[in-house]
């Protein structure tokens, strides 16, 4: 198993909870203000999920993205492509849950699909991860390594997919998967 950000996973707990909180806040009727939506100006803690979780996404990307990209370019992009379409079909699921429900008249009825609302949050969520990941693989620079790149620990990852080795940064490069020096 990889190495798992803690302080990430915290995070992500954290903003799922405040998730819960804001869906669920008891009664509608009498609504804390800080768990409502902003008016046009201003805003709330409920205003603050969706792009927490947009920094989430961002940060594991950002972490992951040099081993997808180690590895070849149909393989990345198959990665890419697959956690997208995973993520936009939970959401999805999500929202069209539950297919039968019972009606006032106590009779069993699907759930119409006229309705479904398709652009829910986890289905942007998705979206965004994979818009991110392409405009991530379309800036990655070949050559050598940015300016000041070798200043973090022996062994441990640097930018973008650059790891120090003492003195000398190496990368792997995508085709070949041996490892380039420079440095």
């Amino acid at each position: 198993m990889t190495e798992r950000l803690r302080a990430l996973d915290v995070f992500r707990g954290a903003t799922v909870a405040l998730m819960i909180l804001v869906n669920n806040p008891g009664s509608w009727a009498h609504l804390y203000p800080p768990l409502a939506h902003a008016a046009w100006h201003g805003v709330t803690p409920t205003d603050l999920v969706f792009p927490f979780f947009l920094f989430a996404v961002g940060h594991a990307l950002a972490r992951v993205l040099p081993r997808f990209a180690a590895g070849a370019p149909a393989a990345f992009w198959w990665k890419v492509l697959k956690r997208t379409l995973t993520i936009f079909a939970i959401g999805l699921a999500l929202k069209t849950s539950p297919l039968l429900r019972w009606s006032a008249e106590g009779e069993l009825v699907w759930r119409s699909l006229e309705t479904l609302r398709l652009m829910g949050v986890l289905q942007r969520i998705a979206l965004c991860f994979g818009a991110a990941a392409a405009i991530a693989w379309a800036l990655q620079q070949p050559g050598p390594a940015p300016r000041g790149c070798c200043s973090c620990w022996p062994g441990r990852p640097c930018c973008w997919g650059w790891r120090c080795c003492g003195r000398r940064c190496f990368r792997s490069t995508r085709k070949s998967g041996r490892r380039a020096m420079c440095c």
